[in-house]
């Protein structure tokens, strides 16, 4: 049980840069995201990538066009702003610095 909770508590803590780094390939829509993230076992319901999304766009990282859909309603497609890229830079830097700093927790604990 604890496992499972600080299982999740880290995928929560990764979401936000998960997301900004999915959306920085390209316009997107949200179910592709959902799909990605899914693919990568992060399994995200919709119940909470939608209000992460309106969180970022009202930061100023994220802006949306809508387009016409043949198969239904318009889609909305989410593209990354120069914040979000600057802060996308940012998350970068700081994932890289916490892998490393795993890597060598790790090889720590495994040479006693």
């Amino acid at each position: 049980m604890i496992a499972e909770n600080t299982q999740t508590q880290m995928r929560k803590g990764i979401l936000e840069y998960c997301v900004l780094s999915i959306i920085s390939r390209g316009e997107i829509y949200a179910s592709d995201i959902i799909a990605e993230l899914r693919s990568a076992k992060l399994l995200v319901v919709e119940g909470t990538l939608y209000p992460l999304l309106t969180r970022l766009k009202n930061n100023g990282l994220l802006s949306y066009n809508w387009v016409e859909s043949t198969s239904g309603p318009p889609r909305k497609y989410y593209t990354l702003t120069e914040d979000g890229r600057g802060i996308l830079s940012q998350l970068d830097q700081t994932w890289q610095e916490l892998a490393y700093a795993v890597g060598v927790s790790q090889k720590g604990a495994n040479s006693k």
